[in-house]
This record gives structure tokens, C-alpha cells and sequence, in this order.
């Protein structure tokens, strides 16, 4: 009868403990333990480990990381018109700063316009040339003008559209 009692026993305890290892991931407690913040741990973060020589904490980390959500696309457009008035500057001075620096600059395809008595907005174009989407923009900053235009923006190729005023070709 000892027998019996025995696996009784060990299927008690060993089998919860089993099933605990098999469906093994860590709580926030042993994470923080491993020196990982599980409530901001991304899965991609752990495939970078490898670049480092840190290998040999990749399994704490996938145990501890939560999947990455696939937002959707960004959407790019060929153009942008950031449409302002001169008279509303005092108004927008960031809006007022990006204009009148050298960032504007940094996108070929995008076009100011100063349209008398307008709000800045900034207005996106798509390849067809028409326009896809208007975004009032008078609470932005200049930086996050420069982020929006780096990000929406598609980049200019050069070696698309020649600029025949620098090249002197017909």
C-alpha cells in the first residue's frame, strides 16, 4: 500500500511542477530578478542580445518579452504643401522657425506656400497629384514637423529626375 501513496505523492507535487517548466514564462518578479522589465520588454529587443555576445540570456529575455504589435504601413506620400500665412507668425512661432531655417531644405518635395489669412497645415500628396490628406499643424513643433516630413515623406531619388539646371543636359 506504500507503493500507491508514493506515486500519489510524486504526481502531487512533481506534476504541477512539470507543467509550471513546460509552460515556463516568467512573472514580473523574476524578470525584474534578471535584471528585465517585463512590462516594457519587446521580443525584438531579445534578437538584438546576439549583436552584443549576449546570447546566453536570450531564453530569459524571450520568457520575459512581450510580441511585437504590427501596427499598420506608414503611408508616404510623393508631396507635401505646408500652407501658412506671414501675417499668423506671431501666432505660430515654431511653425515660424521651421519655415524661415534650413530644414525645409532637407525635403526636395516639399512646398511652402503662403496663403493670406490660413492656419498652418500641412497638406499630402499622392503619386496621382492630388490631395490625399490635410493636417492642421499650428499646435506642432519644429521638430516634430521635421519627424512628420522624415516619416510620411517619400525620399527624393535623384537619379530618377535629373536636375537639368546642375547637370547642363537638354
Amino acid at each position: 500500500m506504500e507503493r500507491p501513496n508514493i506515486i500519489m505523492i510524486i504526481l502531487c507535487v512533481a506534476l504541477p511542477l512539470m507543467v509550471t517548466y513546460v509552460n515556463s514564462e516568467f512573472s514580473a518578479e523574476d524578470c525584474w530578478a534578471l535584471g528585465l522589465n517585463k512590462a516594457n520588454l519587446l521580443c525584438s529587443s531579445c534578437d538584438i542580445l546576439k549583436k552584443h555576445d549576449l546570447e546566453f540570456i536570450r531564453n530569459h529575455c524571450t520568457e520575459c518579452c512581450h510580441h511585437d504589435e504590427t501596427g499598420p504601413a506608414i503611408k508616404r506620400y510623393s508631396k507635401a504643401i505646408l500652407e501658412v500665412c506671414t501675417c499668423k507668425f506671431g501666432a505660430y512661432p515654431q511653425i515660424q522657425a521651421f519655415v524661415k531655417s534650413d530644414r525645409p531644405a532637407k525635403f526636395p518635395n516639399l512646398q511652402i506656400r503662403y496663403v493670406r489669412g490660413l492656419d498652418p497645415i500641412i497638406k499630402l500628396i499622392g503619386k496621382d497629384g492630388d490631395v490625399e490628406e490635410v493636417l492642421a499643424i499650428e499646435k506642432w513643433n519644429t521638430d516634430s514637423v521635421e519627424e512628420f516630413l522624415n516619416t510620411h515623406l517619400e525620399s527624393s531619388d535623384k537619379d530618377s529626375e535629373p536636375d537639368y539646371l546642375k547637370t547642363n543636359q537638354i
